[in-house]
């Protein structure tokens, strides 16, 4: 009788060492790879910082689109596009993203030159502003024209422990990192996510690195949530390419085997 009251205590004892383990496991998992981690109420509003509004520059390649009434007027402007909307259907990582865009250059002053109105300055001006320029000038040639601005050479790279790894077009201002991860196929098992490092050029020379942690909600109000011009965002690998979790589970058939090789022995006295 003895002996059966001992197997059964045992028993019990095994099955809690190894509730333990496995609770221990499973909350270690979860603070290592859930993203945006916080307060768990169903319904939170949070203010978004506001994304920083792109201006063109010097030595920005633009895609000017042209529509009008007139059909041959149209061509005529927006031939220098050809090439690039098909180069911004691609990211740059693409065999065929690596050729130079074609479209309308902004040389040094700041001026793009366009068929029929001749050159355009552009320098400092947002998109919208941009295409409104054009169009008024255009409104001098043709009847009814709408413009459309896209800038081609912005770009971000993701580096490090994600997918697919390469550098990306920016085409609109409000690309957020999370969205930038997403377009790199996200991180993989081995990718740090509490330790993002972003790496910005706000003025030429001097560059600005800053650590993300996705795990915590604290990005979606950092200023630092949207990408910018040429960011560079690396994701480091875990110690030995190893997760945390997997290092657990590792531990885990040790423990447990540990303890059963204990319980046999133990059993096995008379």
């Amino acid at each position: 009788m003895k002996t059966n009251s001992f197997k059964r205590l045992f028993t019990i004892y095994l099955l809690v060492i190894f509730g333990i383990i496995s609770t221990l496991t499973s909350c270690v998992q979860t603070k290592q790879i859930v993203y945006f981690q916080g307060d768990t109420t169903r319904y939170i509003s949070i203010q978004a910082p506001p994304p920083v509004i792109k201006t063109i520059q010097p030595k920005d390649i633009l895609a000017v689109m042209v529509n009008s009434l007139s059909e041959e007027s149209n061509v005529m402007f927006n031939l220098p596009n050809t090439a690039a909307l098909t180069y911004t259907n691609f990211s740059l990582n693409s065999g065929m993203g690596r050729a130079q865009p074609a479209g309308y250059l902004v040389d040094s002053l700041g001026y793009i030159s366009m068929p029929l109105i001749g050159k355009v300055n552009v320098k400092g001006l947002t998109l919208i502003s941009a295409a409104d320029t054009i169009t008024r000038k255009l409104n001098l040639y043709l009847k009814e024209p709408a413009v459309t601005v896209r800038i081609l050479n912005h770009k971000f790279s993701v580096l490090g422990e994600v997918n697919r790894p390469g550098v990306y077009n920016l085409i609109e201002d409000r690309v957020s990192i999370p969205e930038a991860l997403g377009m790199a196929g996200d991180l993989t098992i081995f990718g740090k996510r509490n330790n993002i490092l972003l790496i910005r050029e706000r003025v030429i020379g001097k560059r600005e690195l800053v650590r993300i942690d996705l795990t915590s909600r604290d990005i979606l109000i950092s200023p630092y949530y949207y990408i910018e011009q040429n960011d560079v965002l690396y994701i480091e690998p875990l110690k030995s390419k190893a997760t945390a979790t997997d290092q657990n589970y590792q531990l885990v058939p040790i423990f447990t085997g540990i303890i059963s090789a204990l319980g046999i022995l133990i059993l096995n006295v008379r």
